[in-house]
């Protein structure tokens, strides 16, 4: 499966100036909604997503996502490996478990975002899981935007990335775009303002 291919095809790979979740800049963004919309497409992704892991032994009880931008893989993923599904939503910023979602001592939590850069939303909402006693056991996601290290990806770990070593990161695909700290953005120097297309801060 040729993930770049599909978001290609579906013009979700977008280039221009952007402001990414993380805070910092890259000429590239991926724009997994205009993939997601087509559920013939998320199930094939979510499928591929599903046999890695349980080619890798991973026990799951539940998939949680971040909302928004996580909410429609996760759920397409869930569906694929044949468990719950929850997710976490900010309230006043901050990630929360709401809507009566519960999670039980030791339950066996993915967190599936549909891209991953520095993986902070899915550690926000992997700390708000766990400190209700689940057992966090695996991240996922569609995509990876190279900062993090995959299982079986090129894309070595670097500094900026918040998933733990000790766990398994799971996505389909490596886009190891250069990303840029404002300061440093030599798109900012030359006189372009970021847009964010994104989920927050529209």
């Amino acid at each position: 499966m040729n993930v770049r291919e599909i978001y290609e095809k579906y013009k979700a790979l977008l280039k221009g100036h952007f402001l990414l979740s993380s805070g910092k800049h890259s000429e590239y963004y991926l724009q997994s909604a205009r993939v997601l919309e087509h559920p013939e497409v998320a199930e094939k992704l979510a499928n591929e997503l599903a046999n890695q892991i349980k080619k890798a032994g991973i026990e799951v009880d539940t998939v949680c996502s971040p909302a928004i931008g996580g909410l429609l893989a996760g759920y397409e993923l869930a569906r694929a490996l044949g468990v719950r599904f929850i997710f976490t939503e900010r309230v006043k910023g901050l990630m929360s478990l709401r809507r009566g979602f519960e999670v039980s001592k030791g339950e066996k939590i993915l967190i599936c975002e549909d891209i991953i850069t520095t993986g902070g939303s899915a550690m926000e909402a992997a700390r708000e899981v766990e400190k209700r006693g689940a057992e966090v056991v695996a991240f996922a996601a569609i995509a990876n935007r190279g900062v993090c290290k995959r299982v079986n990806g090129k894309s070595e770990r670097k500094s900026e990335c918040k998933l733990p070593e000790d766990k398994p990161f799971f996505a389909l695909e490596d886009f190891d775009f250069e990303v840029y700290d404002p300061e440093n953005c030599p798109m900012c120097k030359a006189g372009s303002t970021p847009i964010k297309p994104g989920s927050r801060g529209n």
